[in-house]
């Protein structure tokens, strides 16, 4: 595939969040070391140009805010995130499914969600030809506002394990 075909996945772990007063998971907020988490993630973005075309998000509080300042940092660029609840509870076959529902028009897309499947689908995807560095530490440790770099030379309708390029994993 001509390297113009390449289209770019990243996939990002909400930052660090507080308890919620009322004892919901699905209300926790980020806390303030998060907020700049968020940021920090944003502004690296920005910086090498991994502006997505698309933004899927969980609909939980902490990972709305944690798009909110990566919206920020991107600018007039920011799409209009898409808040997709099924992502809240998946596993990292669910969100994969959500993944393989992208619009092939699409170019590059941010997945903001939660642990454990953040990981889990970063380990479903990764490819022989991963950056190993990369792929060692995500393996080993997947921090609030981790984000995963893919490159992907197939459909997206078509990924499924093993098929996508981990090119870069960065933690604020």
């Amino acid at each position: 595939m001509a390297r113009h075909d390449v289209k770019t996945l990243l996939v990002m772990r909400h930052a660090t969040a507080a308890w919620a007063a009322d004892g919901v998971d699905h209300h926790r907020p980020l806390t303030g070391h998060g907020h700049g988490e968020a940021a920090a993630t944003g502004r690296w973005m920005t910086e090498r140009g991994w502006i997505p075309d698309q933004i899927v998000c969980s609909d939980a509080l902490r990972t709305r805010q944690t798009c909110v300042w990566i919206g920020e940092a991107l600018g007039e660029k920011a799409p209009t995130p898409y808040l997709d609840p099924r992502l809240y509870g998946a596993d990292a076959t669910g969100a994969l499914s959500i993944v393989n529902e992208t619009e092939e028009s699409t170019r590059s897309l941010l997945v903001i969600g939660h642990m454990p499947w953040v990981q889990g689908l970063g380990m479903r995807l990764m490819s022989a030809d991963s950056d190993e560095d990369a792929a060692l530490d995500m393996a080993q440790d997947y921090p609030p506002a981790g984000l995963q770099v893919f490159e992907v030379e197939k459909p997206w309708a078509e990924l499924d394990g093993r098929d996508a390029r981990l090119v870069s994993f960065i933690t604020p």
